[in-house]
């Protein structure tokens, strides 16, 4: 695939996916930069183990996504250091649900603040990095709720769209400095945050799979790597769908 050596920018690091993700990186050789709140002693295991298994750099960031000032000053140490940055996949996010009528607006804007704006803020500053690099490739993890707008979802579904929205403009922006900007849009996914899910919401979402099933963390992170990979060159502004046949 072309990916020994390049450095990538995970946010949601210590997530599902976001393990997921760096581990599929790490097996290509890259050199990875892990974006969490705060620091875990037991990521730090698993950073370690990715370490001494492949003979990777590992670099963290610690901030809060919502804290655009900390999110600069963590970047700006980043550039400090000179460590470059090649590809970026906005990964964190947080999960809502709840009728309009339900949900302060400062509930939404909790919601907004890291689901689209944190990715947005984060795709202003990589790609400056990318462009000194002479290309890059950014993957925004989006949802199926994006796409698929449902009753119940005002907060996190409309967020997710938004997201979807900003990859179809920003690849037209970007492709003028070699960057390439697409997204995934995941269905219901094996992690923590789906555990959160009522159990009649969890089945319905499942039952609407042509496998009967969630997917797993991994078939997410295949599909990341993939359009990160120079074996998706010629892709740029595209959502694929990795929803087991919603």
């Amino acid at each position: 695939m072309s990916l020994s050596g390049k450095y990538v920018l995970v946010t949601g690091a210590n997530g599902g996916i976001g393990r997921s993700v760096i581990e599929k990186f790490a097996q290509q050789h890259c050199n990875i930069i892990a974006q969490m709140r705060t620091e875990k002693e037991e990521f730090k295991d698993f950073a370690d183990g990715l370490i001494e298994k492949y003979d990777i750099k590992f670099e963290y960031l610690y901030f809060d996504l919502t804290k655009t000032d900390d999110v600069k000053k963590g970047m700006q140490q980043l550039a400090k250091n000179n460590i470059p940055i090649d590809i970026l996949i906005n990964n964190a996010g947080v999960a809502h649900g709840g009728l309009l009528q339900m949900t302060s607006l400062d509930e939404i804007r909790r919601v907004f603040d890291i689901n689209f704006f944190a990715v947005a803020q984060m795709m202003q500053i990589v790609s400056r990095f990318m462009k000194k690099r002479g290309k890059g490739a950014i993957v925004n993890v989006a949802s199926i709720s994006g796409l698929e707008l449902a009753a119940g979802n005002c907060a996190y579904g409309t967020s997710k769209a938004a997201v979807i929205a900003l990859t179809k403009t920003i690849a037209k922006e970007y492709a003028t400095m070699n960057i390439r900007v697409n997204a995934i849009a995941p269905g219901l996914t094996d992690t923590k945050m789906a555990k959160l899910m009522e159990e009649k919401a969890e089945k319905d979402m499942v039952g609407k799979s042509a496998f009967g099933r969630m997917a797993n963390p991994e078939e997410i992170a295949d599909a990341i790597l993939y359009l990160a990979s120079d074996q998706a060159s010629f892709i740029t502004g595209q959502v694929i769908r990795v929803d087991g046949g919603m």
